[in-house]
């Protein structure tokens, strides 16, 4: 009995170490993207479609406050811009197709602003996590800039430092209110500016 419960206990731990390498192969696999396009409500939604992206957080990054709430964030006296961090499987979508995505999601040629907010914390702005991030924002910010010859582009391209989460309630806001999400979005002219500027390409 002693020697079958002994058994058990070392088949036990043995299933348990499998698993929890397997879980940290997994994660390890996982990349990490960071983007601002004005209201972070807003570009949630447009990266949970792609297949392969694990999550997004709407938070704050680029500023030199610490912890920093909403309010103090929307006071623009915290350097932060609202942003979105994305988490997905390279294996399934390339930072490159992220990229295509953010892009057709924001007002490049606007200045401290996206549409209807104003501000320095509703900047638009990639937050690079390595070197080919990096590159590769730099690469796509000219392909913007060819196609909007006679116009300044404003997006940042920015090292990364550190991403606060937003309060709970920021979070898949556009799943948990709806109707205020979409009422948010037509009453900022945010659908009607991304058509003007990326035509049938925006995404929404």
């Amino acid at each position: 009995m002693k020697k079958h419960l002994v058994h058990m206990l070392l088949l036990s731990l043995i299933t348990a170490f499998s698993s929890g390498l397997l879980a940290m192969e997994a994660t390890a696999n996982q990349r990490t993207a960071t983007f601002a396009g004005g209201c972070f409500w807003c570009m949630e939604k447009p990266f949970d479609t792609l297949e392969g992206v694990i999550s997004t957080t709407s938070g704050y990054t680029g500023g030199h406050t610490d912890n920093p709430t909403y309010r103090q964030v929307t006071s623009g006296s915290t350097g932060h811009t609202e942003a979105v961090q994305v988490v997905y499987d390279p294996d399934k979508v390339t930072f490159e197709e992220l990229l295509r995505t953010y892009w057709v999601n924001v007002d490049p040629l606007t200045d401290n602003a996206q549409f209807c907010d104003h501000g320095n914390q509703y900047r638009a702005g990639i937050f690079y996590h390595d070197k080919d991030q990096k590159q590769a924002a730099l690469a796509t910010r000219e392909d913007v800039r060819s196609k909007f010859k006679d116009k300044k582009v404003y997006t940042e391209v920015t090292q990364f430092t550190k991403f606060y989460p937003a309060e709970d309630y920021h979070q898949d806001y556009y799943l948990k209110n709806a109707v205020r999400y979409n009422y948010y979005r037509w009453r900022c002219g945010r659908d009607a500016r991304l058509q003007e500027l990326w035509g049938k390409a925006a995404k929404h």
